[in-house]
């Protein structure tokens, strides 16, 4: 069971029995620039409509890993997040610092807790 999505704000506590979409992805930024492509993310992924969760992550086996983890609505939701201005103005700003993209899975989350920002 899910809350209702809240544009990646967190679980509004109501039930949420639909299927959801989920997604894992391996982000390399060349050297020095995983800090800059956490910023770039964090300001273009707050008021994400259909976004119940994103989550930032560092590896802490390699300085310049970053691990996000997506759980959406639908794919739909996903695949219109692309458009939408914070994100299409982030894009040009972050594909200089990407030295690669890996899209390790797509997934069906079935449960979950929300996670908080982080100071």
């Amino acid at each position: 069971m899910w809350g209702r999505p809240s544009a990646c704000g967190g679980l509004s506590g109501r039930l949420y029995d639909g299927v959801v979409y989920g997604l894992i992805v391996k982000l390399t930024t060349i050297p020095g620039q995983r800090e800059e492509m956490i910023e770039i993310l964090k300001g273009s992924a707050h008021g994400m409509p259909g976004c119940i969760s994103y989550v930032v992550a560092e590896d802490p086996a390699d300085d310049n890993v970053l691990w996000v983890t997506e759980v959406w609505d639908s794919v739909e939701s996903h695949d219109a997040s692309l458009t939408l201005p914070a994100v299409a103005a982030a894009i040009p700003l972050a594909k200089p610092l990407v030295a690669n993209f890996e899209r390790i899975a797509a997934t069906t989350p079935v449960w979950g807790v929300p996670v908080a920002d982080r100071p």
